[in-house]
């Protein structure tokens, strides 16, 4: 908001071999549409617009609540409840290009990891940006996976275009939206009270707070009058008092005192409600005077001097900036008030310096809920559970499952036969820096298979830093215990594309490993999924008779299965132990959901590696050969106190 308001059946047969041993079973043919799993009923996107509650599995009042769906109020009152506690949150705005688009979501992946309470996408006035802001406040709440706030400016826009943009952010199980005014100052009292009759409590509302009045009411000397600046306050009261807004954040500001002038005059007159203070953190000298003369912010006389010296230096003015950006904070945790909302103009280096500077935020301990992040949509608040073959691809496994309108909660096993949505050209989409990363890394000449296993053993150690199988850039910190291991099986051409290592009892605040919060303990059975010949398949299938403790599942693009696991088969392979809580396993190895899979593991060979060749190109005939010969396989050492998976290369 800078300038607020300005703008089964199962083919073949299973039994039980010698001593109660699996029986290895082949399934033969390509109809994988005969596999089962958890199936969760599709719901038209009519219904769900009237009702997004419906279909909701709610889960008995003592089960554990991880990635449970909060308003914005709820969350700050939350946070209030708990003495040291602070809440953060983030601006960003639309980009005007494509690129800078898909720049600012791989931006907010970073961000949201240091798992701000929310972030908030501005709107321009009049709703000249309204498309690109509701497609950007779809993706930041269900794939990027932060609780929302949509900005919504009033002025311009006729209530029908106003009902269409709340109708579809609550399609999208948005919430939350910021309620502006625009300009001129008026009617955004009637239009809180028009939210407030159409969808009741539905909706958390914030509104702006001005500490120095609206910019259209302060004076050429830069400070509004007495009775501006009365007349402001009384409208902001009618506004949350009256007209029923939950919350209020601040216009940018850099003189503390004003803001907590501000907070008291707005206490004296009976508002309430938590005042979110918005800081800019100043990032260059000249963007900092059009940002402050637009927004006629008053700028103390010791900031005017310190960036008069430094004007001309671009690092130093932005040195400066996250100096008084945490001075500034300081004051304000100080004074009180728990919550702090960063104004980035879409820059995150400055507004994590601060954030780290406070204590708030440590680039080596980013906590998870789950080991998955989980959009914050009401549809999907209470899901814990998913199969692991997705763990590098989570924004496809998302649009896959899209359409349920009850997703697994506590146990994968509670549900029959899923119902994944089908391969679309989105799951092979890319931003186009990923894009062009993976032809600077991936699109080399291959003239063997073993230029094919480089590129994947490059990729296991690190030396790589995209890869067509994953959505996210680099090696997870997991994978790094594990990747000389993974390094050598690739060069014997048994191609990773996934994989954890075994943990028994690690603390669930490490920073490996660790999830849930602290306080708890969690494990993983070793896991590997990868591509190889039938002939190495076949090889390895008779070393793992020697291992009892792994089982494997393999299949390949037409559908031909090889398993020494009954059908239907769920594996628990990451689970948690906490306080006063039941166990929750929110990873699974799970067989019908391996087949869905297959097709879209396969399927990037060709539209994920071989499309960055020419066509004809003797590299893309390789990679298509490879795709159509193959197998998929995963396995899975059930020891996860002895095992060792490797041992079986």
């Amino acid at each position: 908001m800078p300038g607020l308001g300005k703008s089964t059946t199962v083919v073949g047969g299973v039994g039980v071999g010698e001593r109660g041993q699996p029986r290895t079973t082949h399934y033969c043919g390509g109809d994988t549409s005969v596999f089962s799993a958890p199936t969760y009923r599709k719901v038209s996107a009519i219904k769900r617009e009237m009702d997004p509650m419906v279909g909701m599995h709610i889960a008995p009042s003592n089960s554990p609540r991880f990635g449970v769906k909060m308003k914005v109020i709820e969350k700050i009152r939350e946070a209030s409840a708990k003495e040291g506690r602070v809440v953060f949150s983030f601006e960003f705005f639309p980009p005007k290009t494509e690129d800078g688009v898909d720049n600012l979501f791989e931006r907010m992946d970073r961000m949201v990891a240091h798992n701000p309470s929310f972030c908030d996408i501005t709107w321009g006035a009049g709703g000249s940006t309204a498309d690109l802001t509701l497609d950007i406040a779809n993706k930041m709440q269900n794939m990027i996976c932060v609780e929302t706030m949509m900005h919504l400016t009033c002025t311009n826009m006729p209530v029908e275009k106003i009902d269409h943009a709340l109708d579809t952010i609550k399609s999208n199980g948005i919430q939350n939206v910021l309620a502006l005014r625009g300009d001129p100052p008026h009617g955004q009292d009637k239009f809180v009270k028009h939210i407030r009759s159409k969808y009741g409590d539905y909706f958390g509302i914030t509104v702006a707070g001005y500490p120095e009045a609206h910019p259209d009411v302060i004076k050429s000397d830069g400070v509004a009058s007495l009775e501006a600046y009365e007349s402001d306050l009384a409208y902001l009261k009618r506004k949350v008092v009256d007209a029923g807004a939950d919350l209020i954040i601040t216009q940018l500001f850099y003189d503390i005192n004003i803001f907590l002038k501000f907070v008291n005059d707005c206490r004296q007159i009976g508002i309430t409600c938590p005042i979110v203070p918005g800081i800019m953190p100043i990032n260059n000298y000249k963007g900092f005077l059009r940002m402050t003369g637009f927004c006629k912010t008053k700028i103390p006389s010791e900031i005017t001097a310190a960036l008069e010296r430094i004007k001309d230096n671009e690092e130093a003015v932005r040195a400066y900036g996250i100096h008084l950006g945490t001075e500034m904070c300081k004051k304000i945790l100080a004074s009180g008030i728990n919550t702090l909302h960063l104004y980035t103009l879409n820059m995150e280096k400055s507004a994590l310096a601060i954030l780290m500077n406070l204590g708030l935020i440590e680039e080596s301990k980013i906590s998870r809920t789950l080991p998955w992040r989980c959009p914050t949509n009401v549809f999907r608040v209470k899901e814990d559970v998913r199969p692991i073959f997705w763990a590098n691809r989570p924004k496809s496994y998302i649009s896959r499952t899209i359409a349920w309108d009850q997703y697994p909660h506590g146990r994968w096993g509670d549900s029959c036969n899923p119902s994944y949505g089908a391969l679309t050209d989105y799951q092979f989409m890319r931003p186009r820096a990923r894009d062009k990363k993976l032809h600077e890394e991936w699109a080399v000449p291959l003239k063997s298979l073993e230029d094919i296993h480089e590129r994947f053993t490059k990729c296991c150690l690190g030396n790589l830093r995209s890869s067509p199988w994953s959505e996210l850039d680099g090696l997870q910190p997991e994978t790094k215990i594990i990747n000389e291991q993974l390094g050598n099986i690739n060069r014997k051409g048994f191609l990773t594309i996934n994989s954890q290592p075994a943990v028994n009892g690690a603390k669930s605040d490490s920073p490996s490993f660790g999830w849930g919060g602290r306080g708890g303990y969690v494990y993983q059975k070793a896991y590997v999924e990868f591509f190889c010949s039938k002939e190495k398949l076949n090889a390895l299938i008779e070393k793992c008779k020697a291992f009892t403790s792994i089982t494997y599942m393999a299949v390949n693009k037409v559908g031909n299965w090889i398993s020494n696991v009954g059908q239907p088969h769920v594996n628990a392979v990451t689970w948690g132990v906490f306080p006063a809580k039941e166990i929750i396993q929110p990873t699974i190895v799970d067989s019908a959901s391996f087949v869905i899979w297959k097709d879209e593991a396969f399927e990037i060979w060709t539209r994920g590696w071989a499309s960055l060749y020419p066509e004809n190109d003797p590299s893309r005939k390789l990679l298509e050969e490879v795709q159509s010969s193959y197998f998929l396989v995963c396995l899975v050492d059930n020891d996860f106190v002895h095992g060792d998976l490797f041992a079986v290369f």
